[in-house]
């Protein structure tokens, strides 16, 4: 049955066959056709086609207890931060970030009311949740999401926080909405955003905004940190001044990127 609200020139193939992909997660890597079924709300003939499609294609196996993803879907998201050209520029910013703090340091972008992880250097520690790219979190408990959310109209917030989250993650933080404006407004007037626990136990990071040549901010950069090793005045007092220089600098290599002129090859 078509989807409400899909125009006729919406492909509904193309759509359930994402949705086979995106069902599969850190809790269900393995799913048999009668779990893929159901987690898509597919007709298990339709979810079998779809399967024996994508493994045609090279982005599922079968195996003996299910299907799995392969690593040819990782091509799908590599796409993308290639495209963005956001991986190439911030690179040796977040390597320095992390040899000058110690701490692990990411960028993610907003998708949906969710953040979903486009960059990472990672340092080898112990922490509550395991971050690589492709990694999507509630945005409004995490500092990255926050930061990227207060830069929003505020018509566009409520329709972005309207958006079911994908992540599979339970927030310990969950405001109203009165709680959640003032948390925005604080994290607007600063430029940048703390999250203590927020989103798990553990976890303490602060971020800023990255921003276009435009000053529209398109991604957000963070430092993240244990809580039990590292103190929320040490976080602010030392690391953040450290972020807010390697955003700042992203953010103009960025926008000089963008200025250059492209070349085009003439048709053949």
């Amino acid at each position: 049955m078509p989807r409400d609200g899909a125009g006729p020139d919406f492909i509904e193939a193309l759509a359930r066959g994402l949705d086979v992909i995106t069902a599969f997660s850190a809790v269900r890597p393995v799913m048999t056709l009668a779990e893929v079924a159901s987690a898509t709300g597919l007709a298990r003939p339709t979810a079998r086609r779809i399967l024996l499609t994508l493994a045609e294609l090279g982005y599922v196996r079968a195996g003996e207890r299910g299907y799995t993803l392969t690593p040819r879907v990782l091509d799908l998201g590599v796409s993308y931060v290639d495209a963005l050209g956001l991986w190439d520029v911030a690179r040796p910013h977040l390597e320095r970030l992390v040899e000058r703090t110690g701490e692990s340091c990411s960028i993610a972008q907003l998708d949906g009311s969710d953040i979903v992880y486009v960059a990472r250097v990672a340092v080898p520690k112990i922490v509550s949740l395991a971050v690589q790219i492709g990694t999507r979190f509630p945005a409004l408990a995490t500092s990255l999401g926050k930061v990227q959310l207060a830069a929003l109209p505020p018509d566009e917030l409520e329709r972005v926080l309207a958006e079911p989250t994908r992540s599979g993650l339970t927030p310990r933080w969950r405001p109203d909405r009165e709680e959640r404006d003032a948390a925005l407004r604080e994290v607007r007037a600063r430029g940048w955003a703390l999250t203590d626990e927020q989103l798990a136990a553990g976890i303490r990071s602060v971020a800023a905004p990255l921003r276009d040549g435009e000053g529209r901010v398109i991604a957000g950069v963070n430092v993240n940190c244990h809580a039990a090793e590292t103190s929320v005045d040490h976080l602010l007092s030392h690391h953040l001044p450290l972020l807010l220089q390697a955003a700042g600098d992203i953010s103009a290599d960025f926008a000089r990127r963008a200025a250059l002129p492209r070349r085009t090859l003439p048709a053949s």
